[in-house]
């Protein structure tokens, strides 16, 4: 058998045609930017949330980037994070010419909330918690520490749209909330698509602007900006995904708890809890011998993934950074492994995985 990661073709011929209408329907409009999709595609979106406002971008890096921007954080500021993310929450930081400070993170991969404090410094401007694999972070311990120190915070919720922490969904917490939409995620685009959250008008409409080269009427320049906007195409096709977006996450979780039940006696599997929901962006084991099992798996025909081996802090391109130690990050990384786990996952693929996994350590 072979099992891909992660399978992005779409099997429903109804959700196909629904595709292709909506495409169909953008290309006859001719509205090409900023069509009619992108503000049903926000209001939908900030409505899902329970924020008053949603700003489509054209990337989740954009959504993480311009909510620091909108807040003012730059030069000298501090942004404090996990070391466990995709780069792209560390280039977000550092492109708005502020500083990453990292703290360590728990068993169950997100930032340690109780670490946090100690690393609060004259300069720190705000948290940036990330909601890793899709499981919350504890937000309401976050937004205490911000709010005793002053501090926004800036959800990267990339991972973690669908998501929800004592239930309040992920993206509605703090003062801004950033989502990717690309095609990895569990609300997909067909390319890259993002968007931000928040409750502040005043915010919403700089963000906007900042997303059009910081523009008045795409005529003025009032400050110095990129194009970060959504296409309308985009748009119109993650408003298709959305009609089914339930029945994924219900799908997902499905197979996270087939999941638990096949392999917790062998490998540890993420935990479940009632004070969150987990979106299972990925579903991402802590196993022994993580490397020896990836490539037993490989050879079986079952690909996997690290999720990220290297830390942000230890990138190359982050060398100016002081050192510091990540106990258990560090150890944690070499024990990750995130398995194939999608709404298209079968029963018998499941059952395959397990028989493997149950191999791999069953006495030789």
């Amino acid at each position: 058998m072979r099992i891909p990661f992660l399978d992005l073709s779409i099997k429903d011929p109804e959700h196909k045609a629904e595709l292709l209408l909506a495409v169909e329907k953008v290309l006859i409009h001719g509205r090409i930017v900023h069509g009619p999709e992108v503000d049903k595609f926000e209001k939908q979106i900030a409505q899902f949330i329970g924020r008053k406002h949603a700003v489509g971008v054209a990337s989740g890096t954009d959504a993480v980037y311009l909510a620091l921007r909108a807040l003012d954080i730059g030069s000298g500021d501090e942004v404090i994070t996990t070391p466990l993310s995709w780069i792209a929450t560390f280039n977000a930081i550092a492109a708005c010419g502020a500083i990453p400070v990292s703290v360590d993170i728990r068993q169950d991969l997100n930032i340690d909330p109780f670490l946090i404090e100690q690393a609060i410094t004259p300069n720190t401007k705000a948290i940036l918690p990330v909601h890793f694999t899709g499981k919350p972070c504890e937000m309401d311990v976050i937004l205490s520490i911000a709010k005793k120190h002053s501090l926004f915070v800036i959800e990267d919720a990339a991972q973690g749209f669908g998501a929800a922490f004592k239930g309040s969904p992920v993206g509605g917490f703090g003062n801004i909330g950033a989502v990717s939409l690309n095609p990895m995620k569990v609300l997909k685009s067909f390319g890259n698509a993002g968007v931000i959250l928040t409750d502040d008008y005043d915010l919403q409409e700089r963000i906007r602007r900042l997303t059009y080269a910081g523009t008045i009427n795409a005529e003025e320049c009032i400050e110095i900006a990129l194009n970060s906007k959504i296409d309308t195409i985009q748009a119109a096709m993650v408003l298709v995904n959305f009609r089914y977006f339930n029945s994924v996450l219900a799908r997902r979780s499905e197979v996270a708890i087939r999941y638990d039940i096949l392999l917790s006696d062998v490998v540890i599997c993420p935990k479940r809890n009632l004070d969150y929901k987990h979106s299972y962006y990925t579903y991402t084991i802590l196993a022994e011998n993580r490397d020896e099992l990836q490539n037993y798996l490989t050879s079986r025909g079952i690909e996997t993934k690290v999720q990220h081996l290297v830390l942000m802090p230890e990138q190359p391109a982050y060398n100016y950074l002081p050192t510091k130690t990540y106990p258990v990050a560090e150890d944690l990384r070499n024990k990750i492994l995130s398995i194939p786990a999608h709404e298209n996952t079968t029963e018998e693929e499941q059952m395959y995985i397990s028989e493997c996994v149950h191999e791999f350590y069953s006495p030789k």
